[in-house]
Order: C-alpha cells, then sequence, then structure tokens
C-alpha cells in the first residue's frame, strides 16, 4: 500500500516511531513522510522512506497560513493517491483530517497531546475544539495517549468511538537497556527536553541553583533546544558551575548512563512522557509532576517521586528526597522502574495496534 504520514517535525517521527516506519518499509508497502525538512530526514529517507518537504509553523496561529496548509495536504493527497494516511500532532491532526475527507482518504489520527490552547480554556480551547471536532470527524481510527485526554475529547464530543488508548509511543527496549546506576562521587540529575516555562524548566534551574548550593556533591545537566530565549541565563550558570548544558543531544543513551535521577517539573499539557519511558528504561528513577501524560508512569516511592505542579518548594524538598537515598535504594527505583516499562510500554504494543488498524 502506499502510506502518507503527516507530521510537525522531524525528530519525534524518526526518534519516538522509527520502528513503525521500519516495520511498515520491510512489509512492502511505499512510505511517504511529510513535515518539516530537519536533521533526521537523511535518515528517514535512507530507510527508504520518501520525503515530502513541508513547512509547518507548530506554534503559530495565523489563519491563513493553516489554510494554506490544508490546501498543500489536499495537492499531496492528489498527487500521491495514499490508501491510507496517518496523521500525529495538532495541525496535522486537524488540517490533513479535513483534507483527507474532502479527497475521500482513510486516515489514523494519533492525538500526542492537547496543546496549550485546550488545556488553558477560554476562547482559544473552543476554536481548537471545534477544529479537532472537524478533523477527527471522519477518522477510521483515532489513537488517544491518556485518560485524561480522552475523557476531554469524548466531554467535548469530539470523539465518540472508533478511538483507543494506546501507551503513548512507547518505548523501544533493546535501545534503551537498562543498566546499573553508575558508581561515582556526584549525584547528577538531568533535565531533558525543549527549554519552555511550561515544561518546567524554570522551576529546574530555580532548584539546581539551592540545591548546588546545599549539596556541593550534586550536579545538573541540561538536555534540549532553547525555544524561549534561555540561553543568556544557562550561560551564566554554566559559567558558575551550577549547570552543565549539553545542547541538543541525539542520543540520550550516552547521557542516561551517567546520571543518577531524570526530573521532569513539567506542566505542558503531554500525551505521554517519552522523557520518562526512556528513563526509567534505562534504569533511571524519575522526579516529575502529578499531571496526564506523567503520572501514569511515576509511582511515588516506588520508581521516583510525585511533585505538586508549579511548586518550587516541593521540587527542592524531592530532590533533597532523593539525594538522602541509599545507593541500593536508587538502584531499586531504577529496577522497579525498568519492570513497569517492559510491562506496559513497550513500543510493540504500539507498532502492533498500528498495524492492525492499518490492515483493517
Amino acid at each position: 500500500m502506499k502510506i502518507l504520514i503527516l507530521g510537525n517535525n522531524d525528530v519525534g517521527l524518526y526518534k519516538f516511531r522509527g520502528e513503525l516506519l521500519e516495520r511498515l518499509l520491510a512489509e512492502k508497502h511505499e512510505v511517504f513522510i511529510s513535515l518539516p525538512y530537519g536533521s533526521f530526514v537523511p535518515r528517514m529517507t535512507e530507510m527508504g522512506c520518501v520525503f515530502l518537504e513541508t513547512p509547518i509553523e507548530r506554534r503559530g496561529t495565523n489563519p491563513l497560513k493553516d489554510l494554506l496548509l490544508m490546501n498543500r495536504y489536499r495537492k499531496l493527497l492528489k498527487e500521491i493517491k495514499p490508501d491510507v494516511v496517518l496523521t500525529y500532532t495538532i495541525k496535522p491532526n486537524v488540517y490533513g483530517g479535513m483534507a483527507c475527507q474532502m479527497e475521500k482518504i482513510p486516515y489514523i489520527a494519533n492525538v500526542t497531546g492537547l496543546g496549550s490552547a485546550v488545556e488553558n480554556g477560554g476562547i482559544l480551547q473552543t476554536i481548537t475544539s471545534s477544529l479537532y471536532r472537524m478533523g477527527l470527524k471522519k477518522a477510521k481510527k483515532i489513537f488517544l495517549q491518556n485518560e485524561a485526554n480522552l475523557e476531554f475529547m469524548k466531554e467535548k464530543g469530539i470523539v465518540r468511538d472508533r478511538y483507543e488508548l494506546i501507551p503513548g509511543s512507547g518505548v523501544n527496549l533493546e535501545r534503551f537497556a537498562y543498566s546499573d546506576l553508575p558508581e561515582k562521587d556526584t549525584i547528577d540529575f538531568v533535565y531533558v527536553g525543549r527549554m519552555m516555562k511550561e515544561k518546567g524548566f524554570e522551576l529546574y534551574l530555580e532548584a539546581a541553583q539551592i540545591i548546588k548550593e546545599k549539596y556541593p556533591q550534586t550536579r545538573f545537566h541540561l538536555c534540549g533546544d532553547d525555544e524561549d530565549n534561555y540561553r543568556e541565563l544557562v550561560r551564566e550558570l554554566e559559567e558558575k558551575g551550577t549547570v552543565i548544558y549539553h545542547g541538543r543531544v541525539e542520543d540520550m543513551r550516552s547521557i542516561y548512563q551517567t546520571i543518577d535521577c531524570t526530573v521532569h517539573p513539567t506542566y505542558y499539557p503531554e500525551g505521554m512522557s517519552n522523557v520518562l519511558l526512556e528513563s526509567l528504561a534505562c534504569g533511571r528513577p524519575i522526579i516529575t509532576t502529578d499531571r496526564p501524560g506523567c503520572r501514569e508512569i511515576v509511582d511515588d516511592g516506588i520508581n521516583g517521586f510525585v511533585v505538586r505542579q508549579r511548586d518550587p518548594e516541593d521540587l527542592i524538598e524531592k530532590i533533597e528526597k532523593f539525594i538522602s537515598l541509599s545507593p541500593e535504594e536508587r538502584k531499586q527505583f531504577g529496577i522497579n522502574g525498568r519492570k513497569k516499562v517492559e510491562e506496559r510500554f513497550d513500543r510493540n504494543i504500539v507498532i502492533n495496534k498500528y498495524l492492525e488498524a492499518i490492515n483493517e
């Protein structure tokens, strides 16, 4: 079959859905990928995918540009004539879904998170909910990644049937293999993700400054792109020895092997946090918030600690709590985390759900 995939960035498609691409290609399907160009595109074309450059403003709200995006999708559908379309993230789900309806082509949508516009309520929530309703109206299957997203979609009448919960993107358990915590004199924490306020980045920096002063043996690592102009602040903290900035890390396994705990104090509307899944798969305990996309992964006092959203004091307290654990207790947290992802978050679960939906 011809399978067209609509996404908004190359990183997410390759890192979290690369195994699905491999399976589709192995089954002799033609796979087309439509998204903005990025550094991971050559890897996907080497696999055998056909790349179709499609500019998208991920955080833009210009209706004219969104209309142009939908027309671009319609043009692609007419040219390729795919047998099925897979859509990921808000704009491809909405405008790709509308385009598929117009061209009468079956599509499978994946709601990877509701986004701030929906989370924060008000007129933007009303508009975005209406767009979702139109975009998902005739989807053959709608995958959702957490119970809270599903309940919201049902409450707003966006989905009524043809939906299914999946464990996020899952995690590749072979690639992210378990390893014991390293034996060393320091206790290392890491923040992984875009440098965004909603991701809890400022909370992490605040905690790092206070904890580092009190516990000199601690180290605080940063991995990710700067999306909200934090680079100058990070540079100042680097010079003081408060943080260690690694930039965007293409292969996080090398980082996870050297750290003791992943800190993810997000209050962003997550689907299912890949950062947390990868951390646990590697045997690294986690500290994160009690919110959809995180609460399903963390078990307080078993594989990590839960913190209240937007609460720097609670975050500091939980980091101190982790520091007070014995090496044996930290190791057990890591073992518990690995066991959980093996049981519930294996990426093969997600791949098989997609293959079933495509075959249907």
